[in-house]
C-alpha cells in the first residue's frame, strides 16, 4: 500500500515524508517522556457518531502507527480500550523489524488504567496479546474482577482508592519503559494533565465541523494552564499535525 504523502507546512516545494523521517520529527528522547497522541475536529470535537476513527485518514494512522513504533509503553484508560474496541498491540512486520534494529523489544508494553477494573479478559487486547499486558489499578478494586483478569495481565497497585498516576508512570520507568504513549481517553489526559505528567502533545486537526455536544480530548479538574512549545507542524490531505512539547519536566520519583 502506498504511504500517504505527509509533508512539512509551509513549505512550498513540499517532499513527502516516510517512516524514518516522521521517526526524526517524534523522536525518542534521552529523558523520560510522556507523550500523548489525540486527534480532533475544527470545532474540538474527540469523536464523530461515538469513535475517534471518524476523524482519522491515512497520513493520521501513519503517523499513529509510528508514534506507537517508537514507545515503550502505550497507555489507555479502560474506558477507551471499552469503546474502541482495542485489539492487541501487535505491530506490522516492517515496524517490528524497526524496533529491533535499534535495541529494542519487538513489541512495546500494552498498559491499561482501571480503577475498577470493569474490563473483559476475553477481549483481543488482552487474549491476543503478544505481551502481558499490564494493568495500573488500586487497593479498592473488586477481588473478583482481579482475579479474572488475572491470567491475562499483570496487575500492578499504584494507589489506595484512585489510581496514582505518578506512581504508576515510576513504575513503568522502573521497567525501562521511560518513551511512554498515551492515546487517552479524555479523563485520563486530563487527569495526566492535572498531575502535571504530560511533556508532550500530538495533534491531529482534522478537517472537519461536527458539532453537537462531543467532548473535547481533555476532561477533568481543573487547574493551573502549561505552557507548551510547537516543536513541529506537518499538513496532508487538509489535515494538520501538530507537536508540542513542554521546555521543562518535572521530576518524576523513582518507584
Amino acid at each position: 500500500m502506498t504511504e500517504p504523502s505527509v509533508r512539512a507546512w509551509p513549505d512550498p516545494d513540499p517532499t513527502p515524508l516516510d517512516v524514518a523521517a516522521l521517526t526524526e520529527r517524534y523522536p525518542r528522547n534521552p529523558e523520560p517522556t510522556l507523550r500523548v497522541n489525540f486527534v480532533a475536529s475544527l470545532d474540538g470535537a474527540v469523536a464523530v457518531d461515538g469513535f475517534s476513527a471518524g476523524l482519522s485518514g491515512p497520513a493520521d494512522k501513519l503517523i499513529f502507527g509510528t508514534l506507537r513504533m517508537l514507545c515503550d509503553a502505550l497507555v489507555v484508560a479502560a474506558g477507551t480500550i471499552r469503546t474502541e474496541n482495542y485489539n492487541a498491540l501487535r505491530l506490522s512486520p516492517t515496524r517490528r523489524e524497526w524496533r529491533r534494529a535499534h535495541g529494542l523489544p519487538e513489541f512495546p508494553l500494552m498498559v491499561v488504567v482501571s480503577r475498577m477494573l470493569d474490563l473483559d479478559p476475553a477481549q483481543e487486547v488482552f487474549s491476543d496479546a503478544p505481551v502481558r499486558p499490564i494493568i495500573l489499578t488500586c487497593a479498592a478494586a473488586p477481588e473478583q474482577r482481579r482475579a479474572a483478569l488475572d491470567p491475562v495481565a499483570e496487575l500492578v497497585t499504584v494507589g489506595q482508592r484512585e489510581v496514582d498516576l505518578a506512581a504508576g508512570l515510576a513504575a513503568l520507568h522502573a521497567r525501562g519503559a521511560t518513551q511512554v504513549l498515551c492515546e487517552g481517553g479524555p479523563v485520563l489526559f486530563g487527569a495526566l494533565t492535572a498531575a502535571d505528567l504530560v511533556d508532550e502533545l500530538c495533534l491531529t486537526v482534522s478537517p472537519l465541523l461536527v458539532g453537537g455536544t462531543v467532548g473535547r480530548i481533555a476532561a477533568g479538574p481543573p487547574g493551573p494552564p502549561r505552557a507548551m512549545s510547537l516543536r513541529g507542524i506537518l499538513s496532508a490531505d487538509d489535515m494538520l499535525f501538530l507537536r508540542y512539547a513542554r521546555s521543562s519536566r518535572p521530576s518524576i520519583p523513582p518507584a
